[in-house]
């Protein structure tokens, strides 16, 4: 029997929802978790799978989509209770993520950096160690930012890489924050930086800098920098593969004053949660995990002849397209399995067994997108390559994935290899 979801807030009454991505009995979810994902999944039927054809042949930001996320209480999803948000946690929020992505991949990967600016500086912060007083600043400004996303619908992004080795954690971040009176003087550039001209905050890693010392990880901020400061700009054009609707231009950033209390985290903090808390950087691949989905979902109602806009013609009956959606079933079991633990051990400190998990999962995620996107093409044929179909668009979305930093398929490849054969410390020297 198919469920239903209703999301007043948006006028929807009653959503069929499709089955669901991790199954709340066999993976175990609580009842919080399964109705977040319910929800998620709703708006992305119900509305956002509509949407997603015209932003990614136009290149054109989801506002809309945005719009109704703010509606849904989801702008806030990582948000604590108390503040007015929803109150997921890493592994609820991921799940979410997930959802949205089988139907909207630009929107779940750009909501996915606006979500972030509150997950590091809410539940993740909150595990690492701060003195009392620093805690109890950082909580006072996180507040401010908190009732903006809540109340006012702020839209806030993750600038994160500058083309160099900073944002695969190899050296410290080239867009510097100079202190100054009050605050920070903030110069430097973000490249593929999504949400660019459509959010109203940019959370920014920089590296504070005085004087002449040596640039260092150590001194890395997080500020959270007004789209409508003075010397910030967006330039460049935005015409890619796939992720076309993520409008990811380069940001610049000349002489831009930062007051001190627009810091998402105090000082030391970011260094400390990246080298403690690794699974921050794997919220990427909740994106890709739906967009997998979406490729085989697809296969499915297409071979059974239920595709909308397709004839309604059954190619099921023939054997090679039952292997070949066999052969999709088993490799989409394989990577959510593994994906599905690696969030759910999302923690402060993980073993290197857990740090190791999470690569794969990473890896494997990536790379398991794209690969049922080609079997799918493959298997339905000529037709399914139209643009008024959404796998073509899945296929070129999901080829995007082994590309992101910090973790892209080749970094995860490396560490994996490197961290299983040395232990911290050891050489052959």
């Amino acid at each position: 029997m198919t469920a239903h979801v209703s999301i007043p807030e948006l006028g929807l009454d009653s959503v069929a929802l499709d089955p669901p991505l991790f199954d709340p009995a066999a993976f175990l979810l609580s009842e919080e978790e399964a109705a977040l994902a319910g929800k998620a999944r709703a708006m992305g039927r119900a509305i956002f799978a509509a949407r997603a054809a015209a932003y990614d042949r136009d290149a054109t930001f989801p506002t809309e989509n945005y719009r109704d996320l703010h509606k849904a209480g989801f702008l806030g999803i990582c948000i604590p209770k108390r503040e007015g948000g929803l109150g997921a946690d890493y592994r609820a929020y991921s799940i979410c993520a997930a959802e949205i992505g089988r139907y909207c991949g630009a929107t779940a990967l750009t909501w996915n950096m606006h979500v972030c600016s509150t997950l590091w500086s809410g539940p993740l912060v909150d595990d690492l160690e701060m003195e009392p007083a620093v805690r109890a600043e950082h909580e006072r400004g996180r507040a401010i930012h908190y009732r903006r996303i809540v109340e006012e619908g702020a839209i806030y992004a993750q600038p994160f890489s500058e083309g160099g080795a900073a944002a695969a954690g190899g050296a410290a971040f080239e867009t510097r924050a100079e202190p100054v009176e009050g605050g920070w003087r903030v110069n430097g550039k973000k490249i593929f930086a999504s949400l660019a001209g459509y959010a109203d905050y940019y959370g920014v890693l920089a590296t504070e800098q005085a004087g002449g010392e040596a640039p260092s990880r150590r001194n890395t901020l997080y500020l959270a920098i007004p789209s409508r400061a003075e010397g910030v700009s967006v330039v460049g054009d935005w015409d890619p593969l796939g992720m076309r609707g993520t409008v990811s231009r380069t940001l610049l950033f000349r002489d831009v004053f930062v007051a001190e209390d627009h810091a998402l985290m105090p000082r030391g903090v970011y260094f400390q949660a990246a080298t403690r808390w690794p699974h921050m950087f794997l919220t990427l691949s909740p994106t890709y995990m739906g967009l997998a989905q979406a490729a085989y979902d697809f296969t499915v109602k297409y071979l059974r002849g239920e595709e909308p806009g397709t004839p309604p013609v059954k190619r099921r009956m023939y054997p090679t397209k039952q292997i070949a959606v066999a052969e999709m079933r088993v490799k989409l079991e394989q990577a959510k399995a593994l994906w599905f633990q690696a969030v759910s051990e999302a923690r402060p400190n993980p073993s290197k067994e857990q740090v190791l998990r999470a690569y794969a999962a990473q890896f494997s995620t990536m790379e398991t997108a794209n690969d049922l996107a080609r079997l799918a093409i493959r298997s339905c044929g000529g037709q399914s390559m139209l643009k008024a179909l959404p796998l073509e668009r899945i296929y070129r979305d999901s080829r995007c994935g082994s590309l992101m930093l910090p973790w892209t398929a080749e970094l995860c490849l490396d560490r994996i290899g490197r961290e299983a054969l040395y232990e911290p410390g050891e050489s052959d020297e």
